[in-house]
């Protein structure tokens, strides 16, 4: 596996990937690698009444996949807290290079069409994005793109675990990207 920081986050390609292919790169218009993660991108369950959470995902872009790919799928994890899986998105067609701000809370997303979400820890009726919720510390979170060898994962569905779905993920990936943010 071959990695490399960059400004914008880091690439890590399996070896084949890395030699025939451009430096795969994730990005967000919301916050630089490294940076702090505005607060509409925070979990709205964390308490207090703060109007400026929204629990929205930030908006993802992402670059130099392998050729290969098939489609994408997106893993948040909460580095300071046991690698707690925040978010996972899969099915993501391979003709689609970003996710936009505040992808549906939905098992089925609108948007991008195909795309399927896993609930977050055991709330069937959270799916999606759970933004980060660390009201008394700074936690860093972790967003990856992986490229993926198969156009669906169909062994996934609706009642899937985050850490069923993760493994799933790393099993069928030929390249990754990513990029973290404070909160």
């Amino acid at each position: 596996m071959f990695c490399a920081l960059f400004a914008i986050g880091a690439t890590c390609l399996s070896p084949a990937a890395s030699t025939a292919q451009n430096a795969f790169a994730l990005s967000s218009t919301a916050f630089a690698n490294g940076g702090l993660i505005p607060k509409v991108h925070e979990c709205t369950s964390g308490g207090g009444n703060d109007p400026a959470k929204k629990n929205e995902s930030p908006p993802l872009a992402w670059s130099g996949a392998p050729a290969a790919a098939k489609s994408y799928a997106i893993v948040m994890r909460d580095l300071d807290n046991n690698n707690l899986i925040h978010w996972v998105i899969y099915d993501i067609p391979a003709a689609t290079a970003s996710l936009p701000q505040n992808v549906q809370h939905v098992y089925q997303p609108p948007v991008p069409a195909g795309s399927r979400q896993v609930y977050y820890r055991g709330s069937a009726s959270l799916f999606g994005y759970q933004g980060p919720c660390s009201p008394s510390t700074v936690n860093t979170y972790e967003f990856v793109v992986h490229a993926l060898n198969r156009a669906s994962l169909t062994n996934l569905n609706s009642n899937s675990s985050t850490q069923t779905a993760a493994r799933a993920i790393t099993a069928a990936s030929i390249g990754s990207a990513k990029i973290s943010g404070e909160s």
